[in-house]
């Protein structure tokens, strides 16, 4: 793989974890309505628990930028 892969990987990984960041806050104001300090918290929390999740599912989007999948495995070629 390319160094530049994971570049693109990362900008897309850091998009994710904004709107996860976000989701949190809205969430934890307006659900459970915990105060600012507990609002960070909470977005600390939901991102370091999901930064494998975030990781691997950044790289597969990214990835399916570019890479096609075929869906008809006769068509896939088979190493030998």
């Amino acid at each position: 793989m390319e160094p530049s892969f994971f570049f693109g990987a990362m900008y897309v990984s850091y998009a994710l974890g904004t709107a996860l960041g976000v989701g949190g806050f809205i969430v934890s104001q307006y659900v459970f309505q915990l105060s600012l300090l507990g609002s960070f918290f909470t977005i600390i929390g939901i991102l370091v628990l999901l930064m494998p999740v975030i990781m691997r599912l950044a790289r597969n989007i990214w990835i399916n930028f570019f890479i096609n999948f075929e869906k008809d495995p006769s068509l896939v070629e088979r190493p030998k």
